[in-house]
């Protein structure tokens, strides 16, 4: 196809694509799917070779969010049976990291729900990074915490975070139809915070509320303009007990493409592989690291992953390698452009928004999808809530 050779060409020079070109992909035809993630392979591997990075979520204090984000198990009136506790100790969240580390993970993102920290919350997860860098000096750490205050990503910055995550989640028109209490304005805000303060930025987006193309093509080339280090793609999770409860509609060729999308609009990021691929893609998994460089390791933040030993040989299996700690993940030009953690070993972001995923209903009728032989199939997936039916203590 004329459209994915011009693609490649533009990902090898890094060269924006056109939004018809990014539209273009969307809409391309399951007969086309493997050509779709060929081309977009050659981007990824030009840039971030056959390696995988492996992330690990720490969540630091779950439930009882006072926001109102639709897709969220932990919104506010959120029906969700989660696990809910509130900080965890330096020690206990040190240890819970030590798990994903050895297991291969080379960050570790810390995540805490609400609408964003406080002094003192940004003194308890200071104090948090200290234990954990005490026990693995190496490791990269990623602070997700809500929507940040003047200062407050210098100060995490100065305690020895290297990055920090805020996602977009959805198109800037589409946004006030998730969230009404805030804006989109406030997470381009504190992304341009975390960045200003040496942090390497991550942002992505969720997908899967049967959104138009336009919408995700206007989410990814917003975050493109942002310029973030790493870019986690997230897939919805239906949790009960909030308003997407009912939306399943994506299929793993949609997820491919959507993925192919990104990879092209961002052909040197990390393209991380988020919420919602175990669900989404199920046996496709594998093609997706063709597109993407980066994935998180075992559970999310309120639902359950892939058993971590599974995704290692399925890294193993499709023909790729687990990056090592001794590697640094953006490619060399990105690193001298001295961006945040892209300026040191180690350079790119995590990105949590992981509980789940989802996007906003579009205002109006959403535009038709690229036809596909496959459609959404709810008798294949089940949410699996994490720690629920065990006897997990509440980490209080």
């Amino acid at each position: 196809m004329d459209l994915l050779n011009t693609l490649v060409d533009k990902g090898l020079r890094r060269e924006l694509p056109t939004r018809d070109e990014a539209l273009a992909v969307l809409a391309t035809s399951d007969d086309e799917l493997l050509d779709v993630v060929a081309a977009a392979g050659k981007v990824r591997r030009q840039w971030f070779g056959r390696r995988v990075k492996l992330n690990y979520l720490v969540n630091l204090k779950s439930g009882l969010c006072p926001e109102d984000c639709s897709y969220c198990s932990q919104r506010l009136g959120s029906k969700a049976e989660i696990l809910k506790y509130t900080w965890l100790k330096p020690d206990e969240a040190a240890g819970a990291a030590g798990a994903g580390i050895a297991g291969g993970a080379k960050r570790v993102c810390l995540v805490a729900s609400g609408r964003g920290p406080t002094d003192r919350d940004v003194d308890r997860v200071s104090k948090t990074i200290e234990a954990i860098k005490n026990e693995h000096k190496d490791v990269e750490i990623c602070a997700c915490l809500g929507l940040l205050s003047e200062g407050q990503a210098d100060r995490l910055r100065a305690a020895g975070a290297d990055a920090y995550n805020h996602n977009l989640n959805t198109s800037e028109g589409t946004y006030g139809d998730i969230c009404t209490t805030h804006d989109f304005s406030d997470r381009v805000d504190t992304v341009r915070q975390a960045q200003a303060a040496g942090l390497s930025a991550c942002s992505g987006l969720i997908a899967g509320m049967g959104e138009s193309d336009t919408d995700l093509v206007d989410v990814v080339f917003a975050l493109r303009d942002m310029d973030p280090d790493s870019v986690p793609v997230n897939f919805l999770i239906p949790f009960e007990g909030t308003p997407l409860a009912e939306k399943w509609s994506l299929t793993p060729q949609r997820c491919l493409r959507i993925l192919a999308m990104v990879r092209f609009v961002c052909p040197d990021v990390e393209v991380r592989l988020a919420g919602g691929r175990e669900i989404h893609l199920r046996t496709l998994q594998p093609l997706a690291l063709h597109l993407v460089n980066s994935i998180f390791l075992g559970d999310y933040l309120t639902s359950e992953g892939q058993a971590g030993q599974a995704d290692l040989e399925m890294i193993a299996d499709a023909g790729f390698e687990v990056e090592g700690a001794d590697t640094t993940t953006l490619p060399e030009h990105r690193r001298d452009a001295g961006s945040g953690c892209g300026s040191h070993e180690g350079a790119s972001a995590s990105g949590c928004g992981s509980q789940q995923s989802a996007c906003a209903p579009c205002a109006a009728e959403p535009e038709p999808v690229a036809a596909s032989a496959a459609a959404a199939r709810t008798d294949l997936v089940a949410v699996r809530r994490r720690g629920v039916g065990t006897d997990l203590p509440p980490n209080a």
